[in-house]
């Protein structure tokens, strides 16, 4: 477990400000090479838009940040949080010499999500990208988009901007946090 999560809690890998993504961001410097049949196949980091026209160009699952895979992660970190205790620590993010509990590196994964959502200290909101109707418009800037998948780097939202499905998770990691927040006051 603390190995996985090592890699996986390493900013230079998997960890992004906004969450975790779907391929090591190691890959974008290092692609992975596969020799088939005299053919070499390529999977590259990719954090948004996918360069691939393979499956229609839609082959976006090279780096971006999936809610529906994040949340699964942060809801399997607060079961075996319950397994293992707090006396179960892990270095979150990797190499910064801070080490959590399970459930508070969940907390943090939620809390890197919501950043996707909520408006950061210079006014713009990661999801927006830079779109300017979007991040300063005062009819538009409240009204945030569903993206179906978002950049793995800036958190621009990607994709279909109507995912109010597995994107509408974020309700359920914005309600957790704020009923911890009020249990702790």
């Amino acid at each position: 477990m603390k190995l996985l999560l090592r890699r996986m809690l390493d900013e230079t890998e998997f960890l992004s400000d906004f969450g975790i993504r779907a391929l090591s961001k190691y890959h974008e410097l290092h692609p992975y090479r596969l020799e088939l049949g005299g053919a070499t196949h390529t999977v590259s980091y990719e954090p948004g838009e996918s360069k691939s026209g393979l499956f229609g160009g839609n082959s976006n699952w090279r780096g971006p940040i999936w809610m529906p895979v994040n949340y699964l992660l942060i809801e399997s970190l607060r079961k075996f949080h319950a397994y293992y205790g707090k006396d179960f620590r892990v270095e979150h993010p990797t190499g910064s010499g801070t080490f959590l509990d399970l459930n508070e590196i969940a907390d943090e994964l939620s809390t890197r999500l919501t950043r996707l959502f909520l408006v950061d200290g210079a006014g713009r909101r990661a999801s927006h990208g830079a779109h300017p109707v979007f991040q300063s418009d005062p009819h538009f800037r409240d009204h945030c988009l569903f993206y179906e998948y978002f950049h793995g780097d800036s958190g621009r939202g990607v994709g279909a901007s109507h995912q109010t499905g597995w994107t509408g998770l974020i309700a359920m990691l914005l309600a957790q946090i704020s009923s911890r927040n009020r249990a702790t006051e």
